[in-house]
C-alpha cells in the first residue's frame, strides 16, 4: 500500500505527453478519430511497460508486450465479430489460461500476457468501425512511436566532473593517503606473497582532489547502462562499510538487486552479439571487473568482521570514474592481511587495469532455452498463474456479456472494462491481491468522478486531447501506486473513448470496477485442483538448483573463474527472484498465504549457503584448503536445510 519514491522521471514524462495526445491530434485532423483511439491506447500501454532502464532493455519490455497487444486485439476483434456469447467466453477464458501461463516466465512476459488479455477484451467489447487490417497496424504504430521516442529522445544526464579518458592519472597505484600500516596485533606474520602492484612507488606527497563538478548533458548513446554500472560499484562499498554490523545481510541484498539491474541493462538487444563500439566494450569490461569485487566483499561481510573504512574508498571512485567516463586514477590499498582482504585487493588491481584499457568479456549470462521456457510455463508455478488468471478473466467476461445481452450497460454498449479490470487485478506477480483490489477500487472511483467534472468544462473534441496528453504525461509519475496510476489511466481511457464517440459513462464504469473486484476476490480465493502456493515452490526449487550448481563447482576446485561468476549470479538472481515471489505470497490473505509458509526460512538458509560458497570460493583461490570454519558452517547449513524444507519444493542441495 506504501507509494514508491524516487526523483521525478522528467524524460519519461516528455515521452509520455508526446505519444498519446499527438497521436490522437493527428488522428482527428485526418478525419480518423477511432483509429486513433487505437494508437494512443497502443502508446498508453506502452508508457506502462515505460520503465526506468537502458534504451536496449526498453526495447524488450515495450516492444514483446506490444506484439502480443496487436495479436490479442486481432484474436478479440475476430472472436467478437463472429462467435457468439458462449464461444466467446469459451476463447476469451483459453486464451486467459495462456496469457497467465507465459506471465511465469518473468517480467517482460508477465507484461505481455497482460497486454495480450487486456487487448483482446477491448477488441472483443469495443467494436470499431475500421476493418481489422487497419486498426491493428495503428495499435502497433502506437506502441511503435513510444518506443521511438524512447530509442531517439536524449536522456538528460548528470555527470560528476572526473578526469576523461584520456587524461587519467596513470594506471593503478596505491594512493599515500591510505597506504596501509602494519598491525602486529591482527597479523604479526608478513605477507608471503610478492606485491603484484608495478610501477614506481608512490609519492608520498598527497595529491589535490578537485571538488565535483556537476555537468549535465544529453546523452544519446548511454541513458541507463553507465548509471548501473556505476551503482554496482557503490553497492559494494556500501557492503564492506557494513561488513561486521547487522546491516550487512541488507547490503548484501542491495548488491544482488544493483547487478541484476546492471546485467539486464546491458544485455539488452542489439545488432551485433558482441558490443561493437569501444565506449560499450568498456562498460562491459567494467561491469565485469566489479564481480571480483563483489565476491570479496561478500566474503568479507561473510566473516563479520570490521573493514578498514579506507577499503570501501577505492569502489566509490571506481563508482565516479564509471559516470564520469574516466580512468580509475590513484585508488587505496587495503592491507593484505586475510585471503579476503588480499582478494580485494587483486580485485582492485584488476578493475584498475580494466578501466585503463578495458575489454569487453563476457557478461556472465545464461540464455533459457526454449525447452526450459516451456517447462517453467508448464510447471506448477505456471499452472498456478494460468488457472487463477483464466478463470477469473473468464468469469469476468461472461458476467460482462450477461450483462451486455441483458442490456444492463444503458447507453453505451462496449463491456471490455470488467474483463480488463479483471486482468490487472488478477496478476499474481503484480502485487497482492486484496491490496490492488482496494486500489483500483479507489483509484477508478476517484478517476470517474475527475472525468465526469472534466468533461462537464472541457470543450471537445480540443479539451479532451489536452487532458489525454496531460494524463499520459502523469503517467511515468502515478506509476509509483497502483492508485493513483488506476486514477490516472482511468480519466485517460475515459476521455479517449468519449473522443471516439461513447456517451460520458462514468457511472457505470465504477460499477463495472466495484463487479470485477468482486469477481476476483471471489475467484482468487476458491479451492482449485492441485497443490496451491507452486509459484512460490517453483522459485525455491529454482533457487535451490542454482545454488547446489555453484556449490559443486567452488568444492570442485576449478579454475574456470568465468563460470563460477555466472553461476554465482544465476545463484544471488534466483534468491532475488524467491525473495520476491514469498513477500507477495506472506501478504495475501490466509486462504493463500498458509500454502507458502515456511518459505521465507528455506530462503534465508539458501542464502546463508550461497554466501559461504562464496567465502569458500575467495579461501581457496588464497590457500587451496577450507579451514574447519567453512566445513562446519556448511554441514550446519545441510542440516538447516534438511529440517526446514518440509512439503516447500524439492531438496536437492547437499544432498
Amino acid at each position: 500500500m506504501r507509494a514508491q519514491r524516487g526523483p521525478v522521471p522528467w524524460a519519461a514524462v516528455t515521452r509520455g505527453a508526446l505519444a498519446a495526445g499527438p497521436l490522437l491530434l493527428a488522428a482527428l485532423l485526418a478525419g480518423r478519430a477511432p483509429l486513433g483511439v487505437v494508437a494512443a491506447i497502443a502508446a498508453m500501454l506502452a508508457g506502462i511497460n515505460d520503465r526506468p532502464g537502458s534504451r536496449r532493455t526498453s526495447v524488450r519490455r515495450i516492444g514483446v508486450p506490444a506484439l502480443a497487444g496487436a495479436v490479442g486485439l486481432l484474436v478479440g476483434s475476430y472472436a467478437g465479430a463472429h462467435l457468439g456469447a458462449f464461444a466467446l467466453t469459451l476463447v476469451l477464458t483459453g486464451l486467459g489460461l495462456v496469457g497467465g501461463g507465459i506471465s511465469a516466465i518473468g517480467p517482460v512476459a508477465s507484461g505481455t500476457g497482460t497486454q495480450l488479455l487486456v487487448t483482446s477484451a477491448v477488441g472483443a467489447g469495443m467494436p470499431l468501425p475500421d476493418p481489422v487490417w487497419q486498426t491493428v497496424p495503428a495499435f502497433l504504430a502506437g506502441a511503435g512511436w513510444l518506443l521511438a521516442l524512447r530509442l531517439l529522445l536524449p536522456t538528460p544526464v548528470s555527470r560528476i566532473g572526473a578526469p576523461r579518458a584520456g587524461r587519467g592519472r596513470g594506471p593503478y597505484r596505491p594512493d599515500s593517503r591510505f597506504a596501509p600500516r602494519p598491525d602486529k596485533r591482527s597479523d604479526p606474520r608478513p605477507d608471503p606473497r610478492p606485491d603484484p602492484r608495478p610501477g614506481p612507488r608512490p609519492d608520498p606527497r598527497p595529491e589535490p582532489r578537485p571538488g565535483p563538478r556537476p555537468d549535465v548533458r544529453l546523452d544519446f548513446r548511454f541513458d541507463g547502462e553507465r548509471a548501473a554500472v556505476a551503482e554496482v560499484y557503490d553497492a559494494v562499498a556500501a557492503l564492506l562499510d557494513a561488513a561486521g554490523t547487522e546491516h550487512a545481510g541488507a547490503r548484501r541484498a542491495a548488491l544482488t538487486a544493483a547487478l541484476d539491474h546492471a546485467q539486464d541493462a546491458l544485455a539488452g538487444p542489439r545488432l551485433r552479439r558482441h558490443p561493437s563500439s569501444a565506449a560499450e566494450r568498456r562498460l562491459h569490461a567494467q561491469y565485469a571487473a566489479a564481480l571480483p569485487l563483489g565476491e570479496a566483499a561478500t566474503a568479507l561481510a561473510w566473516a563479520e568482521r570490521t573493514v578498514p573504512k579506507r577499503a570501501a574508498e577505492g569502489p566509490r571512485r571506481l563508482a565516479a570514474a564509471v559516470r564520469g567516463n574516466s580512468l580509475a586514477g590513484p585508488l587505496p590499498a587495503p592491507a593484505r592481511t586475510d585471503p579476503a582482504l588480499r582478494a580485494l585487493d587483486a580485485a582492485l588491481l584488476h578493475a584498475a587495469e580494466v578501466f585503463d584499457r578495458g575489454r569487453a568479456p563476457d557478461l556472465h549470462t545464461r540464455r533459457r532455452s526454449v525447452a526450459a521456457l516451456v517447462r517453467t510455463v508448464l510447471g506448477a508455478g505456471g499452472r498456478e498463474y494460468a488457472l487463477r488468471a483464466g478463470l477469473c478473466f473468464g468469469a469476468a467476461v461472461a458476467t460482462a456479456q450477461a450483462l451486455h445481452h441483458g442490456h444492463w450497460y444503458g447507453a453505451h454498449q462496449h463491456w471490455y472494462w470488467l474483463p480488463a479490470t479483471a486482468v490487472f487485478l488478477v496478476k499474481p506477480d503484480l502485487g497482492p491481491l486484496v491490496s490492488r483490489v482496494l486500489c483500483r477500487a479507489a483509484g477508478t472511483v476517484l478517476g470517474a468522478l475527475l472525468f465526469a467534472g472534466f468533461a462537464a468544462v472541457l470543450p471537445r473534441p480540443e479539451g479532451l486531447v489536452v487532458l489525454v496528453a496531460v494524463c499520459g504525461a502523469l503517467v511515468p509519475v502515478a506509476a509509483r501506486h497502483f492508485a493513483a496510476q488506476t486514477t490516472v489511466v482511468t480519466v485517460l481511457v475515459l476521455a479517449l473513448v468519449m473522443v471516439g464517440g461513447e456517451p460520458q459513462a462514468s457511472a457505470g464504469r465504477i460499477g463495472e470496477t466495484l463487479l470485477a473486484c468482486a469477481i476476483v476476490l471471489i475467484v482468487g480465493h476458491l479451492p482449485v485442483p492441485g497443490q496451491r502456493g507452486g509459484g512460490v515452490r517453483a522459485r525455491i526449487d529454482a533457487a535451490d538448483a542454482a545454488a547446489h550448481a555453484y556449490l559443486v563447482h567452488v568444492l570442485g576446485e576449478s579454475d574456470d573463474r568465468a563460470a563460477r561468476w555466472t553461476l554465482r549470479r544465476e545463484a544471488y538472481r534466483t534468491l532475488a527472484e524467491a525473495r520476491a515471489a514469498i513477500a507477495r505470497a506472506a501478504a495475501e490473505l490466509p486462504a493463500l498465504a498458509r500454502h507458502s509458509a515456511g518459505a521465507d526460512e528455506v530462503a534465508a538458509v539458501l542464502e546463508r549457503l550461497v554466501d559461504t560458497t562464496t567465502a569458500c570460493a575467495v579461501h581457496l583461490d588464497d590457500t587451496g584448503r577450507l579451514t574447519p570454519r567453512h566445513t562446519e558452517r556448511l554441514a550446519a547449513l545441510r542440516d538447516e536445510l534438511a529440517t526446514r524444507r518440509g512439503g516447500v519444493g524439492r531438496s536437492r542441495t547437499l544432498a
